[in-house]
């Protein structure tokens, strides 16, 4: 099944912490991650945010804020958050979950170098896209 790795960890337990704006989530191999809300929108699988290809990442800014407002389950594979600012395109599998939550320190680390890279800040609202050279027009948003 599509992006979920045979023999994986799956989640146990999956819980939704409102106030601290993290996402829970206990794994069959015992692990358990405390995801930041900010986190998962900043690394979001969908193409809104991946773009179609290596290179094409949108950097993501203005989400430290970001609430999960709604989680929905995609077969069982996955879930699908709808979070405060509108997105809900992502579709976050077991494996990508876990590697959030186990990796998190050096998709910080390289988000941080992304921004100063771009000269962008943390907490900056997302440019307009039609000032930023137009909507994304590949229909699967």
């Amino acid at each position: 099944m599509a992006g979920l790795q045979s023999g994986a960890p799956t989640p146990v337990n999956i819980v939704v912490h409102g106030q601290s704006r993290v996402l829970e989530v206990s794994f069959s191999d015992g692990a358990t991650f405390r995801i930041p809300f900010e986190l998962m929108r900043i690394h979001s699988p969908s193409a809104e945010v991946q773009g179609h290809g290596p290179g094409q990442e949108i950097l993501q800014t203005g989400k430290r804020m970001v609430e999960l407002v709604d989680l929905q389950p995609v077969g069982n594979y996955a879930v699908q958050p709808t979070f405060s600012d509108g997105h809900d395109s992502g579709i976050y599998s077991w494996d990508l979950l876990y590697d959030l939550g186990a990796h998190q320190a050096q998709r910080w680390a390289d988000y941080e170098a992304r921004l100063a890279q771009a000269g962008a800040d943390r907490d900056a609202p997302m440019p307009d896209k039609a000032a930023a050279g137009g909507a994304h027009a590949c229909g699967g948003h």
